[in-house]
């Protein structure tokens, strides 16, 4: 048995009060963070693979079902506004298809061709990398993409939860978090989840990072799509040249970006 489908340390939880609940809940949740950090020379190597992709003009793509792939939609759609790439440059794919985002499909995860039938729509090529994401590592939508993509010589790399899994064997460059039992045993949008989570974190913003997508520790590409960006934007300017709002505001405007008004005071 995987150990994210054993038997949680917690039992009788319906007799259990709502802080007692909250406290064991918070309690396995700060393991999330130490199992994360076991598995950094394995994020390490798939950021590396996923910047040399990119660096090629390639694109990452993220296969899942379920909780794991709607994060990988999650992660892909947060890049444009946040780093200010094109649409399509981290893409997102679910089994299922765009019903699955909001609604269980049936039997989804289980057809091991279907996920190379999705990524081709995408026409995805030698120059892409393809990260499955699967908490149990068993998943057949996951490991069928990754078998074919790897055949056709497309990178491929996953983030799991379980040691030694089928979807782990699949990829060239896995990453596996042992989070280990969930306190809702076999619940895996808790603890895996989470690790998922913030290995996506780390796996775009290191990439991003490294494609010169940040000057400083800021967001100078990010997307004003609305007034909270634009206010960042202006203060982003104001403490890299030391000037007042009104003139932040002004060469906001004028150059419509941070990194373009900032470059033009160069």
């Amino acid at each position: 048995m995987s150990t994210t489908e054993s038997p949680s340390l917690f039992n009788n939880l319906e007799t259990l009060s709502t802080r007692e609940l909250l406290a064991g809940i918070n309690s396995v949740d700060q393991t999330v963070p130490l199992a994360v950090a076991k598995a950094l020379p394995q994020v390490e190597a798939l950021v590396e693979a996923t910047v040399a992709q990119l660096q090629k003009g390639g694109r990452l793509f993220y296969i899942g079902a379920g909780t794991s792939g709607r994060l990988g939609i999650l992660d892909a759609s947060e890049c444009p506004p946040t780093f200010g790439v094109p649409q399509g440059l981290v893409v997102g794919i679910i089994a299922g298809g765009d019903t699955a985002i909001r609604k269980a499909v049936e039997n989804a995860e289980d057809d091991a061709e279907q996920a190379w039938h999705d990524l081709s729509e995408h026409s995805v090529n030698q120059n892409d990398i393809v990260v499955g994401i699967a908490a149990s590592g068993r998943t057949p939508y996951v490991i069928g993409g990754l078998q074919m993509a790897r055949q056709q010589g497309i990178a491929t790399g996953c983030i799991v939860c379980n040691a030694g899994s089928e979807v782990a064997a699949a990829a060239e460059f896995p990453v596996e978090v042992v989070t280990g039992p969930e306190f809702l045993t076999g619940s895996t949008r808790m603890k895996a989840g989470t690790a998922q989570k913030l290995v996506l974190n780390m796996l775009t913003t290191a990439t991003m990072i490294r494609l010169g997508r940040v000057k400083g520790n800021k967001m100078v590409d990010m997307q004003l799509s609305n007034q909270k960006l634009v206010d960042r934007g202006e203060r982003m300017i104001m403490d890299e040249l030391g000037i007042g709002q009104e003139e932040a505001a002004a060469l906001l405007q004028r150059y419509g970006s941070v990194r373009a008004a900032l470059d033009a005071q160069k």
